[in-house]
């Protein structure tokens, strides 16, 4: 076993290496250039579009199975997660606190990779033979590439299958389970039986439940935790500002051993800013864009708009509110690491309170995952053995569950983070070669809202 970890390892070194985070970050900075900075400059078009599709666009009822807001809330059910807590101290840990810098870099030219992935999900879905949209890297892939390219979709649909299971599943339970035994001594067997029990419960109903699961629970959480993160940073309010000069100072200089920090270069605040904020916002992987092709609508643009949003709220806010709590306290010198170390910077502040409010946010976070995971692994092994593999896999995703809160995961974690970079490549590539399509619909979309209201004035 050592030795397949050995080279597991090795492997995992070269797939999350320079090259593919040259790709993350080049492909997310040629089509932000190639939409003119459009999803930055077009954020509040977004959010306007977000509120006003809580419901489907009224004759766009049957052109999906859920509504636009639904599937944004699918996608962030799995993307909020423990990448948000665990990943942004991981990454502060290993690189310094100009990581953070990276991982912002990473999701503002994100998003024009989200926003491709969305609008491409869209355009390039099918029906399937029970009625339901289904989309996806692999359809863009097949449907857009051609027929010669129809094995990189493939490819991409055996990574996400095997990936989800320890990236989406196993490993987010055992989360569940740890910090659940660690904060309220319940065995994590009980944790895993009970997680089951639930994620079953939500998986039996489909998409719909699904996306109305998500809908509810995904914006209390992600609302709950920022305004905890809030009361932390006002009580460390005179640090605030010393805590960006110094994010800001590390990402370019690197940092120097200080306390329990062993010191980073800045390649590792790169390296580990930009793989932690992938791994947390997910964009480029091409999971996010599986939950939109869901979305009842007929505007690939417009669910675009609605998707890069995603980006947006995962990194620039939620994984914010955590690095600023984790430098702001002065925990990252010392020396822990993931999630004990955001335990420690909400303790700080809030002694006898912090960790357990890290504790639920993580179990409830994680919790989301699983179910928004379990979407993405159904839909890659329908792609590759038709609707009739949906139920065995949903069955197995259902009893992986209490596997993984009682399993010891360093393997299982580093096989899913190889799997992960492995379904970012095909994704990538398909982008970068679909780019001219997202151009073109762009336009199209803005010169015709740009008419519309014109008409509208005269």
């Amino acid at each position: 076993m050592e030795s397949i970890s050995s080279i597991i390892g090795t492997i995992n070194g070269i797939v999350w290496g320079a090259p593919m985070l040259i790709l993350i970050l080049g492909v997310g900075f040629f089509m932000s250039l190639g939409l003119k900075l459009m999803p930055i400059l077009k954020l509040g078009t977004g959010f306007s579009l977000l509120f006003k599709g809580t419901k489907a666009k009224e004759g766009e009822e049957n052109e999906g199975e859920i509504p636009p807001y639904q599937a944004l809330m699918t996608a962030m059910s799995a993307t909020v997660g423990t990448g948000n807590i665990a990943g942004v101290a991981t990454a502060v840990f290993l690189g310094g606190p100009g990581a953070l810098f990276w991982m912002w870099l990473t999701a503002l030219v994100g998003m024009a990779t989200k926003f491709s992935e969305a609008v491409l999900a869209v355009k390039y879905r099918e029906v399937d033979e029970e009625g339901n949209h289904v989309g996806g890297p692999m359809y863009y892939i097949k449907n857009g590439l051609g027929q010669k390219w129809a094995w990189l979709g493939t490819a991409f649909a055996i990574f996400g299958a095997v990936a989800g299971f320890g990236i989406g599943n196993t490993v987010q339970s055992n989360s569940i389970a740890q910090v659940i035994e660690t904060n309220f001594g319940i065995p994590t067997i009980a944790t895993g039986v009970i997680s089951m029990v639930l994620v079953g419960a939500v998986l039996i109903g489909g998409i719909k439940r699904i996306g109305s699961v998500a809908g509810a629970l995904v914006p209390l959480m992600a609302v709950a935790y920022i305004l905890a993160g809030l009361v932390v940073l006002s009580i460390n309010a005179d640090q605030i500002a010393p805590a960006f000069a110094l994010i800001f100072e590390s990402a370019f200089t690197g940092h120097a051993a200080e306390g329990g920090f062993a010191g980073a270069a800045v390649w590792a605040a790169i390296r580990f800013g930009v793989a932690r904020g992938v791994f947390s916002n997910e964009a480029g992987l091409g999971s996010a864009p599986i939950a939109h092709a869901a979305a009842q609508t007929k505007d690939p643009v417009r669910q675009g708009l609605i998707a890069m949003l995603g980006t947006f709220l995962d990194t620039i806010i939620v994984c914010t509110i955590t690095g600023l709590v984790i430098v702001t306290s002065g925990a990252w010198t010392s020396g822990e690491s993931g999630a004990a170390l955001t335990s420690a910077a909400f303790a700080d502040a809030l002694p006898g309170l912090g960790n357990y409010l890290v504790a639920i946010s993580l179990a409830i976070f994680a919790f989301t995952t699983i179910i928004g995971w379990s979407f993405y692994g159904e839909k890659c092994v329908e792609f590759l053995f038709g609707v009739k593999a949906i139920k065995p896999y949903r069955l197995l995703w259902i009893l992986a569950v209490p596997v993984g809160a009682t399993l010891s995961l360093d393997f299982v974690w580093l096989v899913a983070d190889t799997l992960n970079a492995m379904m970012a490549l095909p994704n990538l590539i398909a982008i970068a070669m679909l780019s001219p399509v997202v151009f073109g619909l762009t336009r199209e979309y803005f010169a015709r809202q740009k008419a519309e209201g014109q008409a509208a004035s005269e």
